[in-house]
């Protein structure tokens, strides 16, 4: 039966076993971190403000906006 292999690293005696179990722990970790997405949160103030010369255009704007989200 063959031993276990042993490099030296930082001046320690460390096992082939536990690096390649540290390896695939940062691969697996690498991954996971990679493809988990960012923020679904949306925020409001990144609507671009409404520029409307009366209160009667600026209503409309916003009943339109607000019927088109329902939409989606």
């Amino acid at each position: 039966m063959a031993g276990v292999a042993y490099y030296k690293i930082a001046g320690q005696q460390v096992g082939g076993h536990y690096l390649a179990m540290g390896w695939l722990a940062t691969m697996y970790l690498g991954v996971k971190f990679a493809t988990s997405g960012g923020s679904s949160k949306t925020s409001v103030a990144a609507a671009p403000p409404i520029n409307a010369s009366s209160s009667d255009e600026a209503d409309f704007i916003k009943k339109f906006m607000d019927d088109q989200e329902k939409k989606n």
